[in-house]
């Protein structure tokens, strides 16, 4: 079994986040990407997100953090909600429930979408823009760390935002590979 990669290519990581806006236009899937590659949550946390997890329909705006129980480690989670996750939450908040799902199923709109559904949605993006390697779900949460180690977010501050309790977890995740560390040469050049 392959391990799961991060969408390294910028170009391939922009096509991928547009696909579902783009080129097969669904607002709840191109959500699903953009709040997965932009908060580092695994699926499971995201699909059980509810829209009073980030809309306040008292004040009619939408909430700065998520605050989330992980269900994998039990801990505490707050995240910042950055401007491309409120833009893709205006097109798709249309005064549902706040306490129904972010995420409906299709077929059961009470309930959220399954993971395995999720993983398909992913995965055909993935697949349609031309990306190579093991893509799934979990790709999101490792591509989000891949970019913010690339633009300077020093590996203990990832290793805090993914909850993780060891360096080396944290550097599986980073998937850093021989073009990064030619990279790093190539650069210093003293």
């Amino acid at each position: 079994m392959s391990t799961t990669q991060p969408i390294k290519n910028k170009k391939a990581l922009l096509k991928f986040k547009h696909y579902y806006l783009e080129v097969k236009p669904n607002k709840r899937n191109y959500l699903l990407v953009i709040m997965g590659l932009n908060t580092a949550c695994r699926i499971g946390d995201l699909l059980n997100l509810r829209w009073n997890d980030v809309y306040c329909k008292s004040s009619g705006h939408f909430k700065a953090h998520i605050t989330l129980t992980e269900r994998k480690t039990g801990k505490e989670n707050i995240i910042a909600l950055n401007p491309a996750i409120i833009h893709s939450l205006e097109i798709n908040y249309t005064g549902q429930e706040t306490d129904s799902y972010i995420f409906t199923s299709s077929h059961t709109p009470k309930k959220h979408l399954s993971r395995s559904q999720a993983y398909r949605i992913i995965r055909h993006a993935a697949e349609t823009v031309g990306i190579e390697g093991t893509i799934s779900c979990h790709s999101l949460r490792k591509t989000f760390g891949y970019h913010a180690w690339k633009q300077g977010v020093p590996p203990a501050m990832l290793m805090n935002i993914y909850n993780h309790s060891s360096y080396q977890i944290t550097a599986r995740y980073l998937s850093i590979g021989q073009d990064d560390k030619d990279a790093v040469f190539m650069n210093i050049n003293l």
